[in-house]
């Protein structure tokens, strides 16, 4: 890959990579939930489902899922209400900070405690960059104008997948922090009420315009 390949790609990742979607609204509430240390596990987990979809794109599957209308739809509709479920939950929350418990709470020990949401934080992080078919697509579509077929292709996705990873870690860790900074603001349970609702209202906008994305034919 050249310099001048990389430096658009570059550009490329972070203007994706900025651009609002389920993955920022992930950070951003588990950032005003969690705090920013253990959110990390959620942009563990986003890392690890944009790599499932590299995998997925570069082994040539991207291609059958754009021609096959049951296998987009299948995926499409697991993600769609996987996000319309986050934003139920999150709407139902009574308060953002929801903090690991700092004694044994029916059993359970502040260390089983921060394990279950650090399991449960990479397990959203995965689903939601994983089952975006609109992601995968525009992966499929974008990654062949910066990878030339007449050049090693292994060594060729693991600078893409590297540069996404850097940008995206960069990108996701910002609006995280920003999450993590807007808890002050959350002591009036009102306002984390109304901030809940509002977030939980632009998780389930996302699931159903991931719904109504349509196939392509």
């Amino acid at each position: 890959m050249t310099l001048d390949t990389w430096l658009a790609f570059m550009v490329a990742a972070w203007l994706i990579c900025l651009s609002p979607g389920p993955g920022v609204l992930s950070c951003v509430t588990a950032g005003l939930q969690h705090g920013f240390r253990t959110a990390l596990w959620n942009i563990a987990g986003l890392q690890a489902g944009a790599t499932v979809t590299l995998i997925v794109v570069g082994v040539g599957l991207g291609a059958a899922l754009a021609a096959s209308p049951r296998a987009f739809t299948a995926i499409k509709w697991f993600g769609a209400g996987y996000l319309v479920w986050l934003g139920v939950q999150q709407w139902r929350s009574a308060r953002a900070p929801i903090r690991a418990p700092a004694a044994v709470i029916d059993g359970v020990s502040p260390q089983a405690a921060n394990a279950q949401v650090a399991r449960a934080l990479f397990l959203r992080g995965l689903i939601v960059n994983s089952t975006n078919p609109k992601g995968i697509l525009f992966t499929a579509s974008v990654l062949p104008q910066f990878i030339d077929p007449q050049a090693p292709q292994l060594l060729q996705f693991a600078i893409v997948w590297s540069t996404m990873l850097v940008v995206d870690v960069c990108c996701m860790s910002g609006y995280t922090a920003l999450g993590v900074q807007a808890l002050r603001w959350l002591q009036n349970p009102a306002v984390a009420r109304t901030t809940n609702r509002v977030f939980g209202a632009l998780f389930v906008v996302a699931g159903l315009g991931l719904a109504v994305f349509r196939h392509a034919r």
